[in-house]
């Protein structure tokens, strides 16, 4: 029983979490308006439009994976796009380039095995959120080896991507966990963990908002 409210009560607040962000996200827009992250919020905004139009999209169909499917392709391309946009080594640009159009490949391919309307991506997942944990990693070793790592904390950019990594590190295994061991006593708590890590990445990006400052943004 106690598994089971937590499950529900922390499943209905992630929505609210999530338009929060999106609002304070707005409200600090003039401090990075200026910087291709203005387009991070455009996606903050469209994921609160597909959490709630997942819920309505449920009640009448049934189902609906094929909002989330669909979701998922976007937010990893726009992702991929994001860090080789501010990444400067040409190397590392190559690589996300490669991983952008591996993670179509796996995306597109998966169609072989699994129905989008009536599951939930899993092996293109997994891929891509490996691909955007690699090139934040790219991002953060850039920002070590210059002067960047003396204002870091303030920078917009570093707190989307303290989260991004949190959240897509805890999501791989639990993706795994759900999808090929469903018949274990505490799937629903996979649920409940998945939950609390996009509240922790939710965090990050409302402290990144508050925190940052317009002229430390890179």
């Amino acid at each position: 029983m106690f598994v089971e409210i937590s499950f529900l009560d922390i499943k209905y607040l992630i929505k609210y979490i999530e338009l929060i962000t999106a609002i304070i996200g707005s409200i600090y827009l003039f401090k990075y308006k200026h910087t291709f992250l203005k387009y991070f919020l455009v996606l903050l905004w469209f994921i609160v439009i597909i959490e709630f139009l997942g819920k309505y999209y449920y009640h009448f169909f049934g189902a609906n994976y094929i909002i989330y499917n669909i979701y998922h392709l976007i937010n990893f391309c726009f992702l991929l796009f994001l860090y080789k946009n501010y990444v400067e080594s040409n190397r590392y640009k190559k690589l996300i380039s490669w991983f952008f159009y591996l993670y179509l490949a796996f995306f597109f391919g998966n169609l072989l095995f699994q129905n989008y309307f009536t599951q939930i991506q899993t092996v293109p997942f997994i891929m891509g959120a490996l691909f955007v944990i690699i090139s934040i990693l790219f991002l953060f070793i850039e920002i070590l080896r210059s002067d960047r790592v003396l204002y870091v904390t303030k920078n917009l950019l570093f707190w989307i991507s303290v989260g991004l990594l949190l959240y897509f590190v805890g999501r791989i295994p639990t993706r795994i966990i759900k999808n090929y061991w469903e018949e274990i006593s505490y799937y629903k708590s996979i649920y409940i963990v998945e939950y609390i890590l996009s509240i922790i990445m939710n965090v990050c990006f409302i402290i990144g908002f508050i925190c940052s400052e317009k002229n430390k943004q890179y």
